[in-house]
């Protein structure tokens, strides 16, 4: 499958200091890809990059195949880009069924596809996000992206703030929402063994540079590798060629 986005060496900061730099990162349709890495990394940039948010110093940002660099990110999200943001981007005084109601001019939120994957939010259209559990205030926030029917999916540390036990729910569904639309998912998760063993293909950030590019599958099964990565360089050259007399 074709990718539905490219990332072709970008760089991008705020007042002049670069965050990311040189960059390069894809997503396929119906694919799940994480993107890890510490505190300050430059995570939370490269998806306003993508949205049109924060605007790249340098590099593509494509969406099948179409340059982004002109389009705001209005024109983005009524192009099938939702983006989640870190702290959900709710409204604590507005009903469930009302966010439902709320879009971009023109665009319809499709309330089936909400309570298909989240069907614990039926039962609570009538009560203001503010008495929601944090837990359903996530569900709220990632099914108004879902019922955009979105083509590219950008999540912002779904987990932040749940307890494992709920983000072991909420994971899955993004999985499946993916395999089941075509939608290509590109995920930010602090939760790394949870959203490995939900992604296809992961990247490590380390002070604003891709330092890991690995399968999902190949993370879970040497962990040791993805810690590594956050450590440094030379730890993951170690792994990767131990020396004879480390016994590997």
């Amino acid at each position: 499958m074709s990718p539905v986005l490219e990332l072709a060496d970008i760089s991008a900061g705020y007042t002049g200091a670069e965050v990311i730099r040189s960059i390069s990162i894809t997503v396929d349709g119906g694919e799940v890809v994480a993107l890890f890495g510490p505190n300050g990394a430059g995570k939370s940039t490269t998806l306003r990059v993508i949205s049109g948010i924060v605007r790249p110093s340098r590099g593509q940002v494509r969406y099948e195949g179409t340059d982004l660099a002109r389009q705001s990110p209005t024109t983005r999200a009524r192009a099938g880009i939702s983006h989640v943001p870190e702290g959900r981007g709710i409204f604590f005084g507005l009903t469930v069924a009302e966010h439902l109601r709320l879009g971009y001019r023109g665009e319809r939120i499709d309330p089936a596809v909400v309570y298909e994957y989240f069907p614990a939010l039926e039962p609570l259209q009538d009560r203001r996000a503010g008495l929601l559990s944090g837990g359903e205030q996530q569900m709220l926030a990632v099914g108004r992206a879902l019922g955009r029917r979105p083509k590219l999916l950008l999540l912002d540390e779904l987990s932040l703030g749940l307890a494992p036990l709920l983000v072991e729910r909420l994971l899955p569904v993004v999985r499946s929402y993916a395999r089941d639309s075509g939608c290509g998912v590109l995920l930010v998760e602090q939760h790394v063994q949870l959203a490995t063993e939900i992604a296809d293909r992961c990247y490590v950030l380390s002070h604003g540079d891709i330092v890991l590019h690995e399968t999902g599958a190949r993370l879970v099964s040497n962990p040791d590798m993805l810690v590594a990565s956050y450590v440094g360089q030379p730890a993951l050259d170690a792994i990767a060629h131990p020396s004879p007399e480390s016994g590997g």
